[in-house]
């Protein structure tokens, strides 16, 4: 792939997947603010995007949304829905109508998609759930309909709990259980299906490359752990004691109640099927090596 079309640069998954193309392929980011570069074009997600825009591109990979993290006030809710759903509208509309479309479309989703579901086993063909983060998924994955009606082979990755350093939750994480102040969340039971920031750029190049793949793909490893494993994990990995819950009613009162609930509290035992059944190698499948590969 000689050009690379990517929103959301800015954020962990994106400056991963900025830095591994190989040398000679051209990464141009659509960017909100001023454009910094001949590498950096300006767009609003929240209005039509000139076809001329995005069009001449090998692959186009849609990553941009508001943060999910937050009290979840009728304004947050709002911008979590709108920059996904009409920003994927938009920018599925202007592939379309492009004269030169890309190969692939790789749009960002969740696995939010499927809700809160205890220790059912999700995998692509499980139902969406129910809840504010399931209607949000679903309508995102519909606003890609544009692209698909255009024949530009559409990937919709439906991404777990990612690991990384640089951000997201094992990020906000850091700082408490390092100062020996971590633990379980809520009763500690939920499942929890995470994946090493690794295999989320491994797991787009695998998407990007493989014909055979379109529609939704879970992007988790292989082995959900529960959250009181996780955390045990962690707090091993780095040498301090797990012995400070979180209590349900402490993140309720945070964040609020539907945030905690379909967030934080919520359980997701996903299966990277779509994945591994076409042929992807997971470089961290199991969750103690990969938290030591990042913070051991």
């Amino acid at each position: 792939m000689d050009r690379i079309l990517l929103t959301g640069a800015s954020g962990p998954i994106g400056k991963a997947l900025a830095s591994s193309f190989p040398p000679g392929a051209q990464v141009v980011r659509l960017v909100r603010g001023t454009p910094k570069n001949a590498d950096e074009v300006q767009w609003n997600p929240m209005s039509p995007v000139p076809p001329e825009t995005v069009s001449g591109f090998d692959v186009v990979i849609h990553l941009a949304g508001e943060s999910v993290m937050g009290r979840w006030t009728s304004e947050k809710k709002s911008a979590i829905r709108d920059s996904r759903v009409l920003g994927t509208r938009n920018l599925a509309a202007a592939l379309a109508q492009s004269d030169a479309k890309p190969l692939a479309f790789i749009c960002a989703s969740a696995i939010g998609f499927y809700g809160n579901r205890g220790d059912e086993i999700l995998g692509e063909k499980s139902p969406v759930g129910r809840g504010f983060l399931p209607e949000v998924c679903r309508a995102w994955e519909d606003a890609t309909q544009a692209a698909i009606t255009a024949g530009i082979r559409t990937v919709n990755i439906r991404i777990g709990l990612v690991l990384s350093p640089q951000g997201g939750a094992l990020g906000s994480m850091l700082t408490p259980f390092k100062l020996g102040l971590g633990g379980r969340v809520g009763s500690g039971r939920q499942w929890w299906s995470w994946i090493h920031i690794d295999d989320i750029v491994g797991g787009i190049h695998h998407a990007i490359h493989t014909d055979s793949l379109a529609g939704p793909v879970n992007l988790v490893g292989p082995n959900a752990v529960q959250n009181a494993e996780f955390t045990k994990v962690l707090a091993a990995v780095l040498r301090r004691p797990a012995i400070f819950p979180v209590p349900a009613l402490a993140l309720r009162l945070a964040f609020g109640q539907q945030a905690a609930e379909e967030m934080l509290l919520a359980s997701l035992r996903v299966q990277p099927g779509n994945l591994g059944s076409s042929g992807y190698t997971f470089r961290f499948s199991e969750l103690r090596p990969a938290l030591e590969n990042l913070v051991g």
